[in-house]
């Protein structure tokens, strides 16, 4: 009888096998289950750039107030009916 419980004992550990160390263990479902929600928030993040770029593109394409913006901060353009006042700093501070 104890021959035959350790042989079912036997039988038991080896299909457990498979289970928690073989190709699709437990442990190698949880590993992929990190790594795929690793990538979906990495994808989330990339995908609010993504909407942010379209949009700024969207802004160029269709309107002269996006163009005139990043000409004003990029490029210090004025418009023709504007005057421009240049503040240098004092050059001996007290």
């Amino acid at each position: 009888m104890k021959i035959l419980a350790g042989i079912l004992g036997a039988l038991i550990v080896l299909i457990q096998y498979p289970l928690w160390l073989g190709k699709g263990s437990w442990l190698r479902v949880w590993d992929m289950d990190r790594q795929v929600e690793a990538q979906r928030s990495k994808n989330r993040q990339l995908e609010t750039r993504n909407n942010a770029l379209a949009a700024e593109v969207k802004d160029l394409k269709q309107g002269t107030e996006a163009i005139e913006e990043r000409a004003r901060y990029e490029l210090g353009m004025i418009r023709g009916d504007e005057v421009f006042f240049q503040v240098a700093p004092d050059k001996n501070p007290r």
